[in-house]
């Protein structure tokens, strides 16, 4: 367990403080849209047939602290990221070479580098792409040290669906509106409090990643069809992180002038058509004889193997490739963000970075963030991981990860020996190694269905960014990058002994950063 580096942390409430603080913070949630669609384990279909029902987000009841030179540092190396998974996009032979160890191994992997082959040999309709990122970190403690310094350490990168965006902008209003109502005992009152550099820092994520679709909406020009021009939210069926989206939704359209709509992952092929020039139209269903032109995508589904059921979901994946519409992400986008790449960058002595970023500095601080992490394969590195996995003493400080999105698909330490021992040595490459983060102990309570659970917990912190660039046209053309910013932040925090932190998986609660000067 790492060293402890926060004061005594929240004070223990009287019955009296704690009715206050829940009926406010449950009131402003539902008042402000800081909700979820109620899992089927707490509220059935038969209890809410038409899906008419809310419950706020799981959040915790105090913002949780977080060191301050942390967390100032995970935003200001934002756009360095942006410019390194952009670049990574932009390389094509370097991909291609990453990508070709998964082929045999990793069907899912296989069946987006087919789509991209595809639209390749036809040639792409849209040569701008958008990113809008997410870079989860959580705060290390090295215990051995005989002065332990926290310091951010990255958990993974995020190129498709980086969700919470809306949610995480109202949590930390609702915690700073707790704050104007005394709603918290005085004696953390000061600690609280917002300063210029200190106390709960104020999340922009809605509007910052509503800006970035602004951009690409804008980028993509005129309408080729002469019909009003839209952005395309792709969302899951039965979505109950439906409001997380429709905040966004609503920045663009008020914020930037922009309209969009909703289409579930299963209607691309009912709902879309491409015209001679490879256009994309939207029809809306609601109102068949008005179609649109779509001039971006914003995937909220096609992450997970699980969207892709059919033959007609890979279809539709292809369609939408293939199509003019500015991709968020483009398949090569999406492939960036796999694990393996991850793994490669940050294998200790990797000589990568320095083919997409050109300044030392710039490399030094990437660098400082990775954890170690290692390939399962038969390289010298792969085998001494192989040594490390399949010894449950050594495993225990490893987790091993797919080449996947999304809560829920880890194995962790002790489980590590055994899972590998069911699987067959040839799939073992499929997976990636990392030394587990050591964060330092902390303390909250987390209201989830009604129910609060207090408790030691772990917070992980994701930063957003946006990117639009140029693709290239070969022949020593790397293209550009048009626009980049960091977009705001997000803190997810779960219970210590949980060993995952989706708040959508139903493992974490959605948190604000207090910061403070450990």
């Amino acid at each position: 367990m790492a060293t402890s580096i926060y004061p005594q942390y929240p004070p223990d409430l009287t019955g009296e403080q704690k009715s206050y603080l829940l009926t406010n913070l449950i009131d402003w949630s539902i008042a402000h849209g800081l909700t979820v669609k109620p899992p089927p384990s707490f509220v059935s279909a038969n209890q809410d047939p038409l899906g008419v029902l809310a419950t706020p987000a799981p959040v915790t009841l105090f913002p949780s602290l977080f060191p301050q030179r942390c967390f100032d540092e995970a935003l200001a190396i934002q756009e360095s990221y942006n410019e390194l998974y952009s670049a990574i996009a932009r390389d094509e032979d370097w991909l291609k070479s990453i990508v070709e160890e998964l082929l045999d191994i990793d069907d899912f992997v296989s069946q987006l580098w087919n789509i991209h082959l595809t639209v390749k040999k036809e040639g792409y309709a849209q040569n701008l792409a958008l990113g809008m990122f997410r870079s989860d970190y959580m705060v290390h403690v090295d215990s051995t040290a005989t002065k332990p310094e926290p310091e951010i350490k990255q958990v993974e990168f995020n190129t498709i669906a980086s969700s919470f965006g809306g949610l995480s902008a109202q949590v930390t209003a609702m915690h700073r509106h707790l704050v104007a109502i005394d709603a918290y005992p005085p004696e953390i009152s000061a600690l609280l409090k917002t300063t210029e550099s200190l106390g709960i820092k104020q999340s922009r994520s809605n509007t910052s990643l509503a800006a970035g679709l602004g951009a690409a909406h804008r980028a993509y020009g005129t309408s080729k069809a002469s019909l009003p021009l839209c952005v395309i939210f792709l969302v899951q069926d039965l979505e109950r992180n439906a409001f997380d989206q429709r905040h966004l939704e609503y920045s663009l359209l008020h914020d930037q002038g922009t309209r969009s709509f909703r289409l579930p992952f299963d209607r691309i092929l009912t709902d879309t058509k491409l015209t001679s020039d490879r256009t994309l139209l939207y029809i809306p269903p609601h109102s068949p004889s008005t179609s649109h032109e779509v001039t971006t995508i914003y995937f909220r589904a096609g992450y997970s193997p699980s969207d892709y059921t059919t033959p007609d979901a890979w279809a539709a994946r292809l369609h939408l490739e293939r199509s003019a519409a500015i991709k968020c992400p483009s398949i090569l986008t999406h492939l960036a963000g796999s694990k393996k790449v991850q793994q490669v960058l940050a294998t200790p002595s990797s000589p990568h970075l320095s083919r997409f970023l050109t300044s030392p500095a710039t490399r030094a601080r990437i660098l400082n963030t990775f954890a170690p992490i290692y390939p399962l394969d038969t390289s010298a590195a792969g085998l001494e991981a192989r040594r490390l996995a399949t010894d449950s003493k050594t495993a225990a400080r490893y987790v091993l990860k797919p080449q996947r999105e999304g809560g829920g698909n880890n194995i962790y330490r002790a489980a590590i020996p055994k899972f590998l021992g069911e699987t067959s040595e040839e799939r073992w490459p499929a997976y990636i190694l990392m030394e587990m983060i050591e964060p330092p102990p902390l303390t909250n309570a987390i209201l989830r269905n009604g129910e609060v659970q207090r408790g030691g917990v772990i917070g992980e912190l994701g930063v957003y960014g946006v990117c639009l660039w140029r693709q290239g046209g070969g022949e020593g053309d790397k293209g550009e990058v048009l626009e980049n910013w960091e977009a705001g932040y997000l803190l997810r925090t779960k219970g210590d002994t949980s060993e995952e932190g989706g708040v959508a998986a139903g493992f974490g609660a959605v948190d604000s950063a207090c910061l403070v000067d450990v």
